[in-house]
């Protein structure tokens, strides 16, 4: 017999009744039941219920067993007897009467149990983070992580991509977040830096002529921890096609992407054909570019409703500022006042001045609350009845090949028909919001997305994607009083491109009117992945990083790699990078990226387990020619 086991703790079933066995694992829970004692034995494959009583050798042993201590048992397989099993479990309906235990690794007191799901403050979770992995819970989400990945691997391999390792030590780029810089002993005060994507690199291989691109990518970001994203590192699907238009992409990605959801969202609808957005659609109907289309209500645009309306609050910021707007959020089931109320209370907390409403009660004439009141039942009327538009307004779905150009409405794109608001009716309400589109537009969202939230009106088991298109290609950079790249500078402007090039530098209109060929993936509210199609002609790059301000000397500095090898024949190419933490967040169905990550940083970019960040040695420091300037404090 093996020195260890002859079966794992998942392996054991009544047809195996009547044989030894022996098994090694952890001493899950014990448990004295009249002097009999019960350890159930947990392996990475599963639980077995061990047997021990007064009459077995290895009882004085087993006496002397606490939780996690890791031993090996031989022993019988029998039935359960009669009334004792447990069908949920795999091997709930035999037991093993023990016969021999061997200690291999005694525990010391435990910080934290691992039987159980308790929550347990995040610093101990993580400095003890391998009791954490020893949680049921926590198990299942790395093993799914791992059949996720696979996953993924395997249709991108069946689907022609091929799989490339891009360098992790590399050069320091602008791309958006701070670098991870690595000093370089051979070369004193110069660094490298780990890569924040692999962006340049899978563009290359691109222009090198491989065509088909993909890699599970590990990235590198110095910046503020997030409950989506681990403050250091997070692995992305990465993935780069050359001779391809957007739509070849969004063919390609599609897939996989609804197979994965599909093999591993537990038998939830997914969507089918991803609709796609605008950017500033998203904006205007949901009031972000990441929508979450569970929630079916729409923002609507009441301005006119108003212009010289008794709301003088309202009627005064109209008349004296053009661009001011009034947008509307339907609350179907939410005409109470105590409920309306609560929701201007909500908008204050929020930074907000309060949230206008109108509500409708039964047998009353015209709306109730203030608003109603001051601007007359007429208009009232008009707000009830104008917020039947239909989401068709804002998507559209990919058209034929011979329709291009053709939006169609949303009848054809199933699951989304439902997504229409069924009107205003007693007992529903209606939220206001006062301003400029681009200061408004986040509170917008926030207030849908709230409404959908308090009135149970989001759908719940579902996946709903969508994409995001049509994205500027500019916008301008307050902080910086200047015309800046609004997304990735890597992204070819959708626009003619002679005429690109030959655009003035001054006509600031026709600037922050171009969109680029830059594109999101979004689910249920999450943004799982950013790409493009490239700027892979020198001419064009120079000019868009001309209109933002940057001369040749910075493409040459910056990008100078990538930037040469487009002057020496570079194909059209697109890609993308769907983030893989998220996608196991959303399918594991967990809020934050430590539950599916396998030694997580805390919110201040430590590793509590290793001890990382720390300090070195002086001689690491003389090695590589730095001296510390630390801050007082």
């Amino acid at each position: 017999m093996h020195r260890y086991r002859s079966h794992t703790c998942g392996d054991l079933r009544e047809a195996l009744a009547d044989e030894t066995t022996r098994l090694s694992g952890w001493c899950h829970r014990i448990r004295d039941h009249g002097g009999v004692l019960f350890i159930d034995l947990r392996d990475h494959y599963g639980v077995t219920q061990c047997v021990v009583d007064p009459d077995s050798k290895a009882f004085a042993l087993a006496e002397k067993l606490r939780s996690e201590w890791v031993v090996r048992i031989d022993g019988l397989v029998r039935r359960r007897p009669e009334g004792t099993e447990n069908p949920e479990m795999p091997t709930g309906l035999i037991e093993v009467y023990v016969t021999e235990i061997e200690v291999l690794g005694p525990a010391a007191e435990l910080p934290m149990p691992v039987f159980g799901d308790h929550n347990y403050p995040e610093d101990m979770r993580l400095r003890y983070r391998f009791l954490d992995l020893r949680r049921d819970k926590l198990h299942k989400n790395i093993m799914l992580r791992g059949q996720i990945i696979d996953f993924l691997r395997a249709r991108m391999k069946e689907r022609g991509f091929f799989e490339f390792q891009t360098p992790i030590l590399t050069a320091s780029s602008p791309e958006g977040a701070r670098d991870f810089l690595v000093p370089s002993r051979l070369h004193p005060g110069k660094f490298y830096a780990l890569p924040q994507a692999p962006q340049q690199f899978k563009q290359l291989i691109m222009v090198a002529g491989f065509d088909r691109y993909f890699q599970i990518a590990p990235c590198f970001r110095d910046e503020d921890a997030r409950a989506d994203r681990s403050p250091g590192e997070f692995y992305q699907l990465d993935v780069e096609m050359s001779f391809v238009t957007q739509e070849d992409v969004f063919a390609e990605v599609e897939p996989v992407l609804r197979g994965v959801f599909e093999e591993f969202g537990g038998g939830r609808p997914v969507t089918q054909k991803f609709p796609l957005i605008s950017y500033s659609a998203a904006l205007r109907a949901f009031g972000t570019d990441k929508p979450d289309l569970r929630n079916p209500l729409l923002i609507h645009d009441v301005t006119n409703v108003f212009r010289d309306s008794g709301f003088g609050v309202f009627a005064k910021r109209l008349a004296a500022d053009p661009e001011a707007v009034v947008w509307a959020v339907p609350a179907p089931g939410g005409g109470q006042r105590t409920f309306c109320d609560r929701m201007d209370s909500w908008a204050k907390s929020e930074g907000q001045p309060g949230l206008a409403y109108i509500f409708w009660r039964e047998g009353e004439e015209g709306g109730a609350g203030p608003v109603a009141k001051n601007i007359g039942i007429e208009r009232t009327e008009l707000i009830r009845q104008g917020v039947n538009g239909r989401l068709s307004e804002f998507v559209r779905l990919p058209a034929p090949e011979d329709q291009k150009e053709e939006k169609f409405p949303l009848e054809i794109a199933e699951p989304y028909r439902e997504l229409r608001p069924v009107g205003l009716k007693a007992g529903d309400a209606i939220f206001f919001v006062l301003g400029k589109p681009k200061d408004i537009y986040k509170f917008a969202g926030a207030a849908r997305q709230r409404l959908g939230e308090e009135l149970a009106l989001s759908k719940t088991g579902v996946f709903e994607f969508c994409w995001i298109v049509d994205f500027p290609m500019y916008e301008w950079n307050d902080d910086e009083k200047k015309i800046d790249f609004s997304h990735n500078p890597f992204s070819m402007p959708n626009f003619e491109h002679d005429a690109f090039v030959a655009l003035d530098p001054s006509d600031e209109k026709t600037i922050f009117g171009i969109k680029a060929f830059q594109y999101d993936i979004v689910c249920n509210g999450v943004e799982l992945s950013s790409g493009a199609i490239r700027n892979h002609r020198p001419d064009i790059m120079r000019k868009a990083f001309a209109l933002a301000g940057y001369d040749e000397r910075v493409l040459e500095e910056k990008f100078g790699g990538m930037y040469r090898a487009f002057q020496y024949g570079a194909p059209p190419h697109g890609g993308i990078a769907p983030g893989v933490d998220r996608i196991v967040m959303l399918l594991a169905g967990e809020e934050n990226l430590r539950e599916i990550v396998l030694f997580p940083m805390n919110q201040r970019a430590e590793d509590l387990l290793m001890g990382a960040p720390s300090t070195v040695t002086a001689k690491q420091l003389r090695e590589l020619h730095i001296r510390l300037n630390l801050p007082d404090n």
